[in-house]
């Protein structure tokens, strides 16, 4: 859905440059109440700032609000032909109400659009109710890794979920 599609749970709307701090504020909330295992490598003006100056201008970034409220964000991406879910996240307190479900969703319908058969995305190992939710929606492990190449160096996994299974 763009533009502002209603439904009962709110609105889902592309993002625009005027809710960085929101998806900034939004992102280090979720992460601090669901990953309060990881560092904080951001201050909070650094995460606006790149919320403002990266994520955003990337394009594919989509928010659900309700009331007024950002509740929930996802970011995707095409990149060499392979679909990337680069940020899946909701509001402390929004949690299974169907806003992961349904931004995960329209982020798969986008990116197979733009011609992505095949859709990865990076989750922390230690993230089991994220694991457990990407693999209910079809996303299978690939790789596992020591955390090296992530900037919070926390062991992760990479997820794939191809369109011809």
């Amino acid at each position: 859905m763009s533009g502002g599609a209603r439904a009962d749970d709110g609105v889902v709307r592309c993002a625009d440059p005027a809710d960085a701090p929101a998806v900034a504020e939004l992102l280090q909330a979720s992460r601090a109440a669901h990953l309060p295992y990881l560092p904080q490598v951001h201050t909070a003006d650094e995460m606006q700032a790149w919320v403002a100056q990266v994520l955003l201008p990337g394009g594919g970034v989509r928010v659900a609000q309700q009331g007024g409220r950002m509740l929930a964000v996802v970011a995707h991406a095409v990149d060499n032909g392979i679909g990337w879910i680069e940020q899946l996240y909701a509001r402390p307190g929004s949690t299974h109400q169907g806003l992961g479900t349904r931004l995960l969703q329209q982020a798969l319908t986008e990116l197979h659009a733009q011609g992505a058969d095949t859709v990865r995305l990076w989750c922390f190992q230690a993230n089991t109710g994220a694991r457990r939710f990407y693999e209910r929606h079809g996303f299978v492990a690939v790789e596992f890794t020591d955390g090296s190449g992530n900037e919070e160096g926390i062991p992760d996994v990479l997820y794939e979920r191809s369109s011809r299974r």
